[in-house]
């Protein structure tokens, strides 16, 4: 089914902006028992709203098929970038807001657990709200209690009449992954005690334009945050933006503090109309810049989709490197299958052993350079931690050569 309506605005005026085909859930991993199985894939389409400046996937999918079909695979701390990130989270935002020690933290969208126990072993109470079972099993060993459910109203109230209103609701990467973002940030507002804070933070949308990164956008990701939006959806929902910052992490990620718009100043966020204001002069809502856009990365997967055919008629195996969900976008845009590469490799063991989704390359660990006695290329799908990555390899097999779209 297609939207046809602004998720956040309600309006009509909607506009294609970035059409990527056909592609399955990015963030399902396929495990080997359910190898023969077809994977379902829609249309991957950006619409733009002129109203308000929202945007977001055209094609709405369900998000216990996105979530719950299979075991979930990503994880919190999959690696040490990611726990580092985290762990500078948990201070970070105690500091900001003068956190206190008997705070009571809710973390939507809690996955394994690991950020909600890095607010617990500062004294906080916490709790975690996710769909996965698997994960919410993963963040019991944690020491962790999670409520499992697509987070809204019905759980808002759930969680008020056991354990009261939260200091802080955190929602990283999981705000933009809701089908109805607005009765999400309502849900907030209702379980956010009156002098609490709502931080989340995702992919900074201004960022992926500007360099021309597409892989971010996936059908688990429904809606795409920049600051105008982000000001809009609060004001509706009755909050307002305290602070923000863009941070490293994911390329490029807003961080947003809101609080409930009675407690917030107007003059108390500066850098919140120059952001918006950056992002209209830098052709942020501009249909015109998003031409260009595609133009440029369908040249781009042309010319390094000549490179690769290159390599493998001359016999060189390829083996990509990052089994992450942006990656699967990379892959099914570029139709990189398993018959072009060997293998994906990840350091993580929940998805090692299986699968990509529609392009089926099998999940292997890093040391599977060292099998390759000759020549081998690796592309890099998380380009985000690259320089990381090639410092590892290196050392297991110093004779791989990186290629990547230029």
């Amino acid at each position: 089914m297609f939207r046809t309506k602004c998720l956040i605005c309600g309006s009509i005026n909607l506009n294609e902006i970035i059409n990527l085909g056909m592609h399955p859930f990015a963030d399902t991993f396929v495990p080997k028992d359910r190898i023969s199985e077809a994977d379902k894939a829609y249309p991957l389409i950006c619409d733009l709203c002129q109203e308000c400046g929202q945007i977001q996937l055209r094609c709405e999918t369900n998000p216990m098929d996105r979530y719950c079909q299979v075991d979930y695979s990503y994880t919190s701390s999959n690696s040490n970038f990611s726990r580092t990130h985290w762990i500078n989270f948990a201070r970070e935002v105690s500091d900001k807001i003068g956190l206190k020690k008997d705070s009571f933290i809710v973390e939507v969208g809690s996955n394994d657990g690991f950020l909600t126990e890095q607010f617990a072993s500062n004294g906080n109470r916490v709790l975690g709200v996710d769909p996965s079972d698997y994960m919410a099993r993963l963040a019991k060993n944690r020491n962790v209690d999670t409520v499992v459910g697509l987070f809204d109203s019905k759980i808002a109230d759930e969680i008020l009449k056991k354990h009261g209103k939260a200091d802080i609701i955190i929602a990283n990467n999981v705000f933009n992954h809701s089908n109805s973002p607005l009765d999400f940030a309502k849900a907030v507002k209702k379980l956010l005690s009156d002098d609490g804070t709502f931080v989340y933070e995702l992919p900074y949308w201004y960022i992926g334009f500007k360099t021309g990164k597409f892989d971010q956008i996936y059908h688990e990701h429904v809606s795409y945050f920049t600051a105008r939006s982000s000001k809009k959806i609060l004001e509706i929902a009755g909050m307002g933006i305290r602070d923000l910052d863009v941070v490293d992490y994911h390329g490029g990620s807003l961080r947003v503090y809101a609080k409930h718009e009675d407690r917030v100043e107007s003059a108390e966020c500066s850098q919140l109309e120059e952001t918006i204001n950056k992002e209209f002069s830098e052709g942020l809502f501009d249909l015109n810049g998003y031409k260009r856009f595609m133009e440029d990365i369908i040249k781009q997967r042309n010319n390094f989709l000549q490179k690769v055919y290159e390599i493998r008629r001359r016999n060189i195996p390829i083996v990509a490197v990052g089994a992450a969900a942006k990656g699967n976008t990379f892959l099914n845009f570029y139709n990189l299958t398993n018959t072009i590469l060997d293998y994906v490799t990840d350091s993580s063991p929940h998805k090692q052993g299986k699968y990509t989704p529609l392009s089926r390359i099998p999940i292997v660990g890093d040391e599977i350079f060292a099998k390759y006695n000759g020549e081998v290329c690796a592309l890099i799908l998380s380009w985000n931690i690259a320089n990381q990555i090639k410092d590892g390899l290196a050392k297991i097999n110093p004779n791989i050569k990186f290629i990547v779209p230029e």
